[in-house]
């Protein structure tokens, strides 16, 4: 009720200070480097996809070698050293939770032992009612278990829009609180769903973690959240 009141409220401000974010942030361009790999290994294979959103592709930095993708790769490497590993990122910049569902929907069926996505920030941003959000996010974990065989799925939850430098008041406190709304749906998702969980990465917003762009994590703050996911990965196939 209070979000809905103060949306009316604050439309004109929301609108004007949006308008200002999206002309003055710098959009920072993808990273290059490989979207899948296979580190041949004795002990059986674990099969990890990353998919969703610019965070997920890596947005923040140069190379995917500091982005999460090749974070969580050499995190798994350190962790099962003999383990038979096959990667993939699917990921694109602005995607959000409907468009990365109909790009899910596209790719062939295949095997993962552990999806971790990222998505909803273009959700926020976009104005996607919760019930779509939680509609979509659905759909995307029963595909991902029935098409792709998932059987560890991991919701990363929004980040702490609230504390985003790159916004200014009171639209940084509006998305924070429609940030917490949606990984509350994710939270309803996950709970209903065998396998599936919201992984919550917290870390400072601070100038060793965050992208020049205020908005995307930096190495650091991709190194912090892929330790988070291994340390989750390690507990189902430790």
């Amino acid at each position: 009720m209070l979000i809905t009141l103060s949306k009316i409220v604050l439309a004109p401000i929301l609108l004007m200070q949006g308008k200002r974010v999206r002309v003055n942030t710098p959009r920072l361009p993808e990273p290059t480097g490989e979207r899948s790999g296979v580190i041949c290994g004795e002990k059986p294979a674990l099969r990890v996809l990353i998919f969703g959103d610019s965070a997920a592709a890596g947005v923040g930095v140069a190379a995917q070698h500091e982005a999460l993708s090749g974070q969580v790769v050499a995190a798994l490497q350190r962790r099962f050293p003999l383990r038979h590993i096959e990667w993939q990122l699917w990921a694109k910049n602005g995607d959000n939770s409907a468009v990365a569902l109909t790009k899910l929907h596209l790719q062939p069926a295949q095997q993962f032992d552990v999806v971790i996505t990222s998505l909803g920030v273009n959700d926020v941003t976009g104005n996607v009612s919760t019930a779509q959000f939680r509609r979509s996010q659905q759909a995307i974990v029963q595909l991902l278990q029935e098409k792709f065989h998932a059987s560890q799925i991991l919701l990363t939850a929004l980040p702490p829009m609230h504390l985003f430098p790159a916004l200014p008041q009171p639209l940084r406190w509006f998305v924070g609180q429609r940030a917490r709304m949606l990984t509350r749906e994710l939270d309803t998702v996950a709970a209903v769903n065998h396998g599936c969980e919201v992984l919550d990465v917290s870390f400072p917003m601070s100038e060793n973690t965050i992208a020049s762009d205020g908005f995307h994590p930096g190495p650091i703050g991709y190194k912090l959240w892929a330790q988070a996911i291994v340390r989750k990965i390690e507990d189902t196939h430790g």
